[in-house]
């Protein structure tokens, strides 16, 4: 088998499933519990918050550990736009942004709030000036992902967060699932008030996952009941799940720039074979994510190609894997001005820092082998 579908998900690291083993028969006491089994289990996801902060660098009170980023991006969008309407009910996201982010933006609009949608430029970056051209003065909160899910397009987040601190009531959110353990993420550096990250993407396990929030008292929860996570995210706690994301964020981020070079090397190599096919468009910017690749290939459909590679035992996808089962079309690809036989024909590469040298050059062979002898889809041309 060869993966090439790590930006959906990555196999669990065996340190990773080790320590949330160990965790969840060690300390299975419910923390909320006042005896020294539920004392135990407290002192272990205690621990987890003050590592995750000291690798992130925050503080250990700004950790809230989630479900997974659906649940940061929805909790840290929606909890600040509902505490925060009585200063305004004005939101600024961009049009690239998660599924997550997107839709918790048009629920909220259906709410009565408002909502801008910044575009990118061709090369898939949103800028600042773009960003602070569409501040209002009831301008509440502005959400941008470090970098793109689709296209490894990297955003400015940390001149976006120096150009906000003149906007002092402005809360800016950051979805940094697909920066994590590819390029440096602080949360100090960032300027970001809040920041989302999932485990499942950096060889941990589904299911967990954590938002960084500046100050939880300024959120309002989206779960009601016991008040857990400071009052920011009622339900009993997942110690051993937040030992074992913590375990992954570690790994990830002592291995990041060993690993990142390594992406990166294999990243052009896989640049240079599609630069050189002509059925291929490459649609990544220069400037991208180390292990991203998005390429199309006009007037085949996506899903075809997966599936072609797929019997050959690789394993590909087309877009978000959130995204993927409602359309192939990549609706960035469309904000980024691609025609419709680019957006329909949209397929990623995505690497980890365990992806073999070996395995990509399986990949170019089977390409080769595959690729333009799929058939081109019907009415294409036309």
């Amino acid at each position: 088998m060869i993966y090439l579908d790590n930006s959906a998900t990555t196999m669990p690291h065996e340190e990773v499933v080790e320590t949330f083993t160990r965790a969840s028969t060690s300390y299975f006491g419910n923390p909320s519990s006042l005896h020294k089994l539920g004392g135990h289990a407290a002192a272990l996801l205690e621990k987890a918050r003050a590592k995750a902060g000291e690798f992130l660098e925050a503080k250990q009170q700004h950790v809230v550990f989630t479900s997974g980023a659906t649940e940061s991006n929805n909790l840290a969008v929606q909890g600040t736009a509902y505490a925060r309407q009585s200063r305004g009910k004005h939101l600024v996201i961009s049009s690239l942004e998660h599924p997550s982010i997107l839709e918790s933006a048009a629920y909220l609009e259906r709410q009565g709030f408002e909502v801008t949608r910044v575009p990118p430029h061709t090369n898939g970056e949103v800028t600042v000036s773009s960003i602070e051209k569409a501040l209002r003065k009831d301008t509440i909160l502005v959400s941008l992902m470090h970098v793109n899910n689709e296209t490894g397009a990297i955003m400015p987040i940390e001149a976006v967060g120096r150009m906000l601190k003149q906007y002092p009531t402005v809360h800016f959110h950051v979805d940094a699932v697909q920066a994590i353990g590819k390029i440096p993420v602080s949360f100090q550096q960032s300027g970001a008030d809040s920041l989302s990250l999932s485990a499942h993407k950096i060889h941990g396990l589904k299911g967990t996952g954590l938002l960084l929030y500046r100050d939880t008292r300024h959120i309002m929860p989206l779960l009601f009941g016991g008040g857990q996570e400071a009052g920011a995210r009622a339900g009993t706690e997942n110690p051993a799940g937040a030992a074992a994301a913590v375990k992954a964020l570690r790994l990830a981020v002592e291995n990041q720039v060993e690993h990142a070079a390594h992406m990166r090397e294999l990243n052009v190599q896989l640049e240079a074979f599609f630069a050189s096919r002509p059925e291929v468009v490459i649609n990544s910017p220069a400037e991208r994510a180390p292990h991203i690749l998005n390429v199309s290939c006009p007037g085949r459909m996506a899903e075809t190609i997966v599936h072609a590679l797929e019997e050959k035992d690789i394993y590909i996808s087309t877009t978000s894997a959130c995204s993927s089962k409602i359309s192939n079309e990549s609706s960035v690809l469309k904000e980024m001005g691609a025609d419709q036989a680019v957006a329909e024909s949209a397929v990623r590469i995505s690497l980890s820092g365990l992806t073999a040298a070996a395995e990509v050059h399986s990949f170019i062979e089977a390409w080769e082998q595959t690729v333009p002898q799929v058939a081109a889809a019907k009415g294409a041309g036309t």
